[in-house]
């Protein structure tokens, strides 16, 4: 079994020690996300890997509402008293770096059963729920990120070319270092290339299940960080992290199958599109309105989510319009994964496995409420008469609506819809009467890993 691959369930604790121990592994981090987006872990020595599986590490129901900064926003159910554990599974760890090893963790009550504030497990029973319906998922992300200075300033300061040989060229030790610890982590990249913005880069993932897609977009930023230090480089994740900067995504793809084969191709509607697969589509749309503070909710998101910048900001779909919130993509030759549905608005501030569950989450309910596709945006939005207006995107706006919606505490949950409500309110009362200029120094490295 290569290292960095899941077993089958039979190769014993004792065996993957050993196993990991010959590859120089010595400490093993088991990591959650937060709602705001951000991942913390606890390391212990490789001979307790069986611990962190069986007991798991233990840590505050506070960390369900640490904030992007030092704050914590506790509620009236997250205070001082209580302890959750963060439990990993042996057959998901991964080499992240000389000594070092990853899993993704679960967060759960003492007994071993999923805490209520557990993402992980949230998007887990979201893809239970798929398969319930005779449905496969598969999903694809990327990762755009900027590459910054090791004192957290621009990399470069010469001219930058988007897509630019040159621009790559520059980097191309350290994108070759990337490439191959990515490999040794058991990642399957299928394209790096420098991006629009200065310093920018984007990573593309192999689609896989919804957990092992948001595992994956954990262990890529870990990987990135790790390996833009041994360059003397450091990475953003911020949506926006220079004030009148290109922002970063983190778009998902999404397609579904049946026994019949694909929802989003073989059929008689628009590029091949089946009933189910058009009222998925519709559901993602529908759903919108209630469900940026999820995919978009940071105090920067705003500066990213707006009509111009490709990042989808209207409430739309469209065959390859870069413009649209959902972009599809037709099952053609150029398409080797097949027909796909891109949700182009979640940005890095957003949490991968409640993105993921919002955007499965969404489309499922598309498909039992037989919800009708709308009209095509076949162009930019802003030149189509009858496209929608762009969505609300102000942080303000996006969590009043996200409080209030009752579609979010269906797909959601209220327990961790009110956590992500706390901590994004925290941002607001901290970086609300602050210049964009301010709030995008302040959280240039909120979500790097």
């Amino acid at each position: 079994m290569p290292v960095g691959e899941a077993g089958d369930g039979q190769v014993s604790i004792e065996d993957r020690i050993e196993e990991l121990r010959g590859h120089g592994v010595e400490l093993v981090v088991g990591s959650v996300t937060d709602p705001a987006g951000v991942t913390r872990g606890k390391y212990v020595p490789l001979r307790r890997l069986g611990d962190f599986h069986r007991s798991g590490m233990g840590v505050s129901p506070s960390w369900s509402v640490f904030c992007v900064d030092t704050g914590i926003a506790f509620t009236p159910t997250i205070g001082v008293a209580g302890d959750l554990r963060i439990r990993i599974d042996p057959a998901d760890v991964r080499l992240i770096d000389d000594g070092l090893a990853w899993a993704p963790g679960n967060l759960t009550e003492q007994q071993g059963t999923p805490a209520a504030l557990c993402a992980r497990s949230l998007l887990a029973r979201t893809e239970a729920a798929a398969a319930e319906r005779g449905l496969t998922v598969r999903v694809g992300g990327e990762l755009e990120c900027t590459m910054l200075a090791a004192d957290g300033g621009p990399a470069t300061t010469e001219p930058w070319s988007p897509y630019g040989i040159r621009t790559s060229l520059d980097r191309s030790a350290f994108l070759v270092d990337l490439a191959t610890t990515a490999e040794r982590a058991g990642l399957s990249i299928e394209q790096i290339h420098t991006e629009y913005g200065h310093d920018q880069l984007e990573v593309s993932l192999a689609p896989d299940t919804a957990v092992a897609t948001a595992d994956s977009v954990i262990l890529t930023r870990i990987v990135l960080g790790r390996t833009a230090a041994r360059h003397g480089l450091r990475i953003s994740f911020s949506p926006v992290p220079f004030e009148g900067a290109a922002g970063n995504g983190a778009h998902l793809h999404l397609s579904l199958a049946d026994a019949e084969g694909p929802l989003f191709s073989g059929g008689d509607g628009p590029y091949g599109l089946r009933a189910a697969g058009k009222s998925a589509i519709a559901g993602v749309i529908d759903a919108l309105p209630d469900l940026i503070g999820v995919y978009a909710g940071s105090a920067v998101s705003a500066l990213r989510l707006k009509p111009g910048n490709w990042a989808g900001a209207t409430a739309c779909w469209g065959l390859e319009n870069r413009e649209a919130a959902v972009r599809f993509i037709a099952a053609t030759p150029g398409s080797p994964h097949g027909a796909n549905a891109e949700l182009k608005l979640i940005d890095p501030s957003a949490n991968p496995y409640l993105a993921a569950a919002a955007f499965l989450g969404s489309a499922l309910r598309g498909i039992d409420r037989s919800l009708e596709l709308p009209d095509e945006v076949a162009d930019n939005p802003s030149n189509v008469a009858t496209a929608p207006p762009p969505l609300d995107t102000e942080q303000t706006a996006v969590i009043d609506a996200i409080e209030h919606s009752a579609t979010a505490a269906e797909l959601l949950t209220p327990e961790i819809v009110g956590a992500l409500v706390a901590v994004r309110r925290y941002e607001i009362a901290t970086f609300g009467d602050l210049s964009p200029a301010e709030t995008t120094a302040a959280l240039r490295l909120a979500w790097s890993c």
